[in-house]
């Protein structure tokens, strides 16, 4: 193993409208929010209003650190399995980095208008990549029953 080099991350962007911080529904997938990115990445925008849907890759700035455990019961419900945190989506991570795909909505300048971004107002983002159909669509994906079960819990509390 070679010499570890220091990471060094710097945002290209923030969200600037959208989920409010503590936000407590679950219908982010269906909100609309905007990203701002810094105007010394303007033109690597360009192209990207091409794809429907784009790869936000983002920083958990508000979030309580590194897991004080490894296995969590998801969203803190006693009624799901034990396991451990790299099978859910909680905030609380060893790096405080997440990845979202949104749906490209519109592109004004270095404005993004996206849907379905789970970050909130004034998150850092770090990096933007095109959603592609080959090799990011995966059929044949599944997951766990719990999983399948807690959304439907859900969906029923949408209606």
């Amino acid at each position: 193993m070679g010499k570890e080099r220091e990471l060094t991350l710097r945002p290209i962007g923030r969200v600037v409208k959208g989920r409010p911080w503590l936000a407590h529904d679950d219908r982010w997938e269906e909100q609309e929010a905007e990203i701002e990115i810094e105007p010394a990445w303007a033109e690597a925008l360009d192209g990207i209003e091409g794809f429907s849907h784009i790869w936000l890759v983002w920083w958990l700035d508000r979030s309580d650190g590194a897991p004080a455990v490894l296995q969590v019961h998801p969203e803190g419900r006693e009624d799901t399995p034990l396991v451990g945190v790299f099978a859910t989506r909680s905030p609380r991570r060893p790096n405080p980095i997440a990845l979202t795909p949104v749906r490209l909505l519109e592109r004004r300048g270095t404005r993004l208008r996206v849907q379905g971004l789970d970050a909130c107002e004034g998150t850092p983002v770090l990096d933007i990549k095109p959603y592609l159909r080959r090799g990011d669509l995966l059929p044949e994906a599944t997951i766990p029953g719990w999983l399948e079960r807690l959304w439907r819990i859900h969906d029923q509390n949408k209606t």
